[in-house]
């Protein structure tokens, strides 16, 4: 058996299950193929027709030959050939019918797998995506989920299709000659067991190439996102080593696949072969000494010549379904994901009079196993101030952020908000409450104005051009192309990073939340953009709760609270000029973040600043 490579199996751990296909398709039959009942039963009524007239095709060959070319009997002639006529008029109307109502039900399963898988990741947990890479889902909800509606279709043309119309023309073959029969019937079982064979051969080169086409994806995603790194660092050579290895991967699995599904055609060629010479060596004896009409016989060979294909589909239908399995396997292990995180659609409204943040007792943790970030950590954002943190990277900044919005819970402890904890509240009310403007500028595909909206989907057009005004946005909103009506793409990189910085803002203060989160939002600005994004800042945080998080303390030194963290602990509090008077942590890091060198040129390097915090 082939070994599944170790950088594919690490990746996608359930690739190594030997359960067989059958359960996961009764599955997948109940959740989405029950919903699609009258369009299989239409489908089934069709696919019937053309088992049928495929049966009727073979069956009345035996008058054309011997009422018509052996008696010669001109009055049977015109009803046999209205008769072929109305045969393939039937049997053509229905293939069509059969195709069209398959591929209609096989997209709308599509879709809804699409759907479900989309919208139950939207329901994750940040941890399930800190473990998951992006490539896995993608491929889920772009590959993956035609897996289950072209599943579901094969099974139903090769099951009822493909094997009524061998049942037809078995039974037209049994009553034509019992004795012939039986020498198809022979060999029948024994290309199931060579089919069988070949079955095992293909389960694990179906799980690699569709692991390997995973990783294609994930090549391609990190080597565009990150070109930019890719280039300064001639990482050319090792990305192109990655993706070389899937492609080969997934290129040599597609061939042994081919190879697999392509045995299948001398076996039953050679069976059939086999079974034909049989049947000619017994009718050509009943002919030449028995007297018997050749009409029989040409209706036999007609019937195991149309019986071949359907025959050989059926033969292909289980490597065909270890394939498709693969895929919804994978869309399985997505949707049985427990989401982890309690978003308590029934719980009462967060409701926000005055805005301060507290933390009491809060232990957290990213992983079970993990050591702590916070122990028994104590917080407070006090109501309408600006609140900043400062601290060396790993101190729990970012966590604190990220626990206030729950995006994680925490272990023990409580957070809560003019005292309510935000664990016990809907979710939605929390997230209302709240506006984030991050160093990750997200922008999405979409218009300028459509991105603002995002803040509050309600907005008009008058309230989004408001805020980007008060954000500093508007006039090169206005410069672009189509002013508002100008189409993001590609996550905004026309812009420069101080114009996304003020969309966000735009956004966030269309949003009109009344607390403010900040997370090192000017860190990768330039002094004139900075310039700009803190008047936008100013006006956003006015009469707002804000925590603000930021390496330059010159953004902070106005801020009503200063916290510096240090290891998951607030070891000094206070205003910018106490901190400075009392000459401590703060005020070390602080000299050094603005010591001038001879040069006159100002240190602003947060690797000092960890060193000041630690030292």
């Amino acid at each position: 058996m082939s070994k599944i490579p170790a950088f594919i199996a690490e990746r996608i751990p359930y690739l190594n299950q030997k359960n067989g296909p059958w359960p996961l398709v009764i599955r997948l039959f109940q959740d989405s193929g029950k919903k699609h009942t009258a369009g299989y039963v239409i489908a089934t009524v069709f696919m019937g027709l053309v088992a049928l007239t495929s049966a009727l095709s073979a069956w009345i060959l035996r008058d054309v030959v011997d009422q018509v070319f052996v008696d010669q009997d001109i009055a049977v002639l015109s009803g046999l050939v209205v008769a072929v006529i109305v045969i393939s008029l039937v049997r053509g109307i229905s293939l069509y019918g059969s195709t069209v109502t398959l591929t209609r039900v096989g997209n709308a399963i599509i879709a809804e797998n699409q759907k479900k898988v989309f919208d139950h990741i939207l329901g994750l947990g940040m941890n399930y995506f800190d473990r998951t890479h992006s490539s896995d889902l993608i491929a889920a909800v772009s590959v993956r989920a035609q897996a289950a509606g072209q599943l579901l279709n094969t099974i139903m043309t090769s099951f009822v299709r493909d094997l009524l119309s061998v049942i037809g023309l078995v039974l037209v073959m049994v009553i034509q000659s019992p004795w012939m029969s039986l020498i198809v019937l022979v060999i029948g079982p024994i290309a199931i067991l060579g089919v069988n064979r070949l079955i095992r051969k293909m389960r694990d080169s179906a799980r690699m190439e569709f692991a390997g086409m995973t990783q294609i994806i994930a090549s391609m995603q990190e080597t565009t996102h990150g070109m930019r790194i890719v280039k300064a660092f001639n990482l050319e050579s090792a990305m192109r080593t990655n993706m070389n290895r899937a492609i080969e991967t997934v290129r040599q699995r597609g061939n042994k696949i081919g190879a697999i599904k392509a045995q299948t055609s001398p076996l039953m060629e050679t069976l059939g072969g086999f079974a034909i010479a049989g049947v000619m060596l017994w009718a050509g004896y009943q002919t030449m000494f028995e007297g018997v009409k050749p009409g029989a016989f040409v209706s036999f060979v007609a019937a195991i010549l149309l019986a071949y294909e359907p025959a050989k589909r059926l033969a292909n239908t289980r490597v065909g379904i270890e394939r498709g399995v693969v895929g919804v396997k994978f869309i399985y292990n997505i949707l049985d994901t427990k989401p982890t995180l309690n978003t308590n659609p029934d719980g009462p409204e967060l409701e926000v009079p005055h805005g301060e943040v507290a933390f009491n007792d809060v232990n957290f943790a990213y992983r079970k196993k993990s050591a702590p970030v916070l122990t028994k950590f104590n917080f407070r954002a006090p109501a309408g101030k600006v609140t900043a943190l400062v601290g060396p990277s790993g101190s729990g900044k970012s966590t604190i952020i990220s626990l206030i919005e729950r995006f994680y819970d925490v272990q023990s402890g409580a957070i809560t908000i003019d005292g309510q904890d935000i664990s016990k509240v809907r979710l939605g009310s929390l997230h209302d409450k709240l506006a984030l403007v991050s160093q990750d500028t997200v922008m999405f595909e979409a218009t300028v104005r459509e991105n603002i909206r995002f803040g509050r989907p309600s907005a008009t057009d008058e309230e989004v051009e408001q805020a980007a005004r008060n954000a500093m946005a508007h006039d090169f909103i206005m410069a672009l192309k189509n002013g508002y009506d100008q189409e993001l793409d590609d996550a905004g990189k026309s812009l420069s990073g101080g114009q996304r910085q003020r969309i966000a803002i735009a956004r966030a203060m269309l949003r009109d939340a009344p607390i403010i989160l900040l997370d090192e939002a000017t860190s990768s600005l330039d002094s004139e953009s900075e310039n700009q994004v803190q008047i936008a800042f100013d006006r956003l945080m006015k009469n707002r709760t804000t925590i603000v998080i930021a390496h330059r303390l010159s953004t902070v030194v106005n801020a009503d609270q200063i916290c510096v963290l240090v290891r998951g602990n607030v070891v000094e509090s206070g205003r910018h000029a106490e901190l400075i008077a009392a000459g401590k942590h703060y005020a070390r890091l602080y000299y050094l973040q603005f010591e001038k060198h001879n040069d006159g040129e100002v240190v602003d390097d947060p690797e000092d600043e960890k060193v000041a915090l630690t030292g």
